[in-house]
């Protein structure tokens, strides 16, 4: 058998991106400080310059890979979206862009005009190409919310949409929308009667 040469096949592979920035750092970039700092660290320790290394390199890896599971953590864990003001916020689409000449500040006075929402109630607007997405606060009134589908701008109409929730992202119930039907639902009811 060949156990070797499968071992160490993945490992080499592995090794391709890291030999390619190393080759780039050694080529392009002065490490007179770096050489001093590893010589000074190997004597210190009793150890070769060669084990000095190769400890930083390990070093640098798990630190790399520990940093970015605590991020992921992080994102998992983080709360729906609430504005500075402590409104809960909801992402939407709208079928603008950049290609149709919109601006922030026309977008955001639009906005302000056809829904009411305050100005400082528009966050994280992202225009991009073909497509605009930024966050409003929760609870869009549906008649609001059909009159943005066809309000224009630059001739061209806003098809706002809302966004779903990321999968992967930890949300708050939904009993405050839950409860708001409700109360409608008991309000005509008792209008009813």
């Amino acid at each position: 058998m060949n156990d070797s040469n499968d071992t160490t096949a993945p490992r080499i592979n592995q090794a391709e991106p890291l030999k390619n920035r190393l080759r780039q750092v050694l080529q392009n970039e002065n490490l007179d400080a770096q050489r001093a700092m590893v010589n000074e660290l190997a004597a210190e320790l009793g150890a070769d310059v060669l084990a000095c290394a190769a400890a930083l390199l390990y070093l640098n890896q798990t630190g790399n890979r520990k940093f970015q599971a605590a991020r992921e953590e992080q994102k998992a864990a983080a709360p729906p979206e609430i504005s500075p003001s402590g409104i809960k916020m909801v992402r939407y689409r709208l079928e603008v862009g950049r290609k149709h000449q919109v601006t922030l500040e026309a977008l955001v006075k639009l906005l302000v005009d056809e829904s009411g929402v305050e100005k400082t109630n528009i966050n994280n607007v992202s225009i991009h190409g073909l497509y605009t997405i930024l966050e409003l606060p929760d609870g869009m009134p549906p008649d609001i919310f059909a009159h943005l589908k066809s309000v224009e701008i630059n001739q061209q109409k806003l098809h706002i949409k809302r966004l779903k929730a990321n999968p992967n992202k930890k949300r708050g119930n939904n009993n405050f929308r839950r409860m708001r039907q409700r109360n409608s639902q008991s309000g005509q009811e008792g209008a009813a009667s």
